[in-house]
């Protein structure tokens, strides 16, 4: 008799399993298979706009690095935002995971501060590009050739050849010179002749022998022109153009070669004057 009884309890049991089973099928068979649906179509179209956002940079010509930041970034955020869309669809709470997702991304934010000006300093360099790599720049009190623009840094070489590491955010947000935008530049120099010397012959002599040094470009023309008259001499501007590659070239070539010259040509330099006082 207890027997009988133990497998009635049992049979009872697992109808009423049965019955639940049956009510939580009916009930979240279409939410899974809504949410399955949801998963499969959201994952298609996200990849279509993936796939759409990188044609779009490419043809705006978008650094490689920032397609590759932006196209996973945005991902990322969408199959996030699909997840999150999928459990709501299920009846899953997500008051206390937005909650819990809110504070994250606080102290993140407050943490990260520097970093996110950087990260945003570099998509706007990478967007507007003020300038690209291998152009001789001054930003932040610093000056030379861009080697590398990436999402955080910027990276010059110097003249001495040092490697100067800028942060994004302060030079997006500063003045840039960028002496390469329209394919020369001028290399300015100051050289002084006595008061007392033909200006006229000077600046032709420095003209001629401006225009021998190869690297200087014959056009626009080298200019020289007075700067300054006063202290015992005569301050001469000396202006030859040159291609960015051939700056620095120019830059010593020409004091050296107008030196030569003035001195060939009988053109003297000021004299210092030395004052003795007796005690």
């Amino acid at each position: 008799m207890f027997f009988l009884l133990q497998i009635d309890a049992a049979s009872e049991k697992a109808f009423s399993f049965a019955v639940k089973a049956k009510e939580m099928a009916i009930e979240y068979a279409p939410k899974v298979l809504g949410a399955i649906l949801l998963y499969i179509i959201g994952s298609w179209i996200i990849g279509k706009l993936s796939v759409l956002m990188k044609k779009a940079m490419s043809a705006r010509q978008f650094d490689l690095s920032l397609q590759t930041f932006l196209g996973s970034l945005v991902k990322v955020t969408l199959t996030i935002l699909l997840v999150l869309t999928i459990f709501g669809m299920l009846g899953v709470d997500l008051t206390a995971f937005g909650a819990l997702v809110a504070g994250a991304g606080l102290a993140i934010g407050v943490a990260l501060n520097g970093t996110l000006g950087n990260f945003a300093g570099g998509v706007m360099l990478l967007t507007f590009k003020p300038f690209k790599v291998g152009d001789i720049i001054e930003a932040q009190g610093q000056t030379g050739v861009v080697k590398e623009i990436g999402i955080f840094n910027t990276v010059l070489l110097s003249p001495e050849n040092k490697t100067i590491i800028l942060a994004n955010g302060a030079v997006s947000t500063g003045t840039i010179v960028n002496y390469a935008t329209h394919g020369n530049l001028r290399v300015d120099l100051s050289m002084a002749i006595a008061p007392d010397q033909d200006i006229e012959k000077a600046r032709q002599t420095a003209i001629d022998a401006m225009l021998k040094i190869p690297a200087v470009l014959p056009d626009p023309k080298p200019e020289v022109n007075v700067l300054k008259i006063g202290d015992g001499m005569v301050t001469l501007t000396l202006r030859p153009y040159a291609t960015q590659e051939n700056y620095w070239t120019v830059f010593f070539a020409t004091q050296e070669a107008v030196k030569k010259a003035w001195d060939a040509a009988g053109i003297q330099g000021p004299v210092p004057h030395v004052v003795h006082i007796n005690k």
